[in-house]
């Protein structure tokens, strides 16, 4: 279990910075992707999609806090929590997409990873394995932006609405 009181360890810059100018992209191409779906209100999401979205979206936000602010705090469990919860139901509710479309695709095997690597870092970050939980938590957060900018090719739901 993490100690009591937080410790000073940051990512490198050179992992950090990229990660989180990518994400912060990512977030300003999102919020000009539902700008614009605000404009065509014919394309309806289902449930799954609306799920899926309201834990993506908080989720790339709080991963970003989480690279910057000094890690083994009350804080940074609370908020691991949360973002590990956010992503989980990422995970889930990416196979009820499925449902929706009718097809699984690559970015499903990123859900997969996230279902196996965050109870994983959990574990290791409980039993003292910090840089293995740091290293994984990391793939995890750069599989969600990677992911996140798959979904914004314009044959995609998103890539649709981003790009009309």
């Amino acid at each position: 279990m993490a100690t009591g009181t937080a410790n000073i360890w940051t990512y490198p810059r050179r992992v950090r910075d990229p990660l989180l100018a990518g994400a912060g992209l990512l977030m300003l191409l999102l919020v000009v992707a539902f700008g614009r779906h605000l404009n065509q209100p014919a394309v309806a999401l289902s449930p799954w999609m609306i799920v899926h979205l309201c834990a993506i979206l908080p989720a790339i936000p709080i991963g970003a806090v989480m690279l910057l602010r000094p890690k083994g705090d009350r804080l940074h469990r609370l908020l691991g929590r949360i973002w590990a919860a956010l992503m989980l139901i990422a995970a889930i509710t990416s196979f009820g997409i499925h449902a929706v479309t009718g097809h699984l695709s690559p970015i499903h095997i990123l859900s997969v990873i996230t279902l196996v690597a965050v109870p994983r870092a959990i574990w290791d970050a409980r039993n003292g394995r910090i840089a293995r939980h740091r290293r994984t938590m990391t793939i995890v957060y750069a599989s969600l932006v990677i992911a996140g900018y798959f979904t914004l090719i314009p044959t995609r739901l998103l890539g649709h609405f981003l790009f009309g």
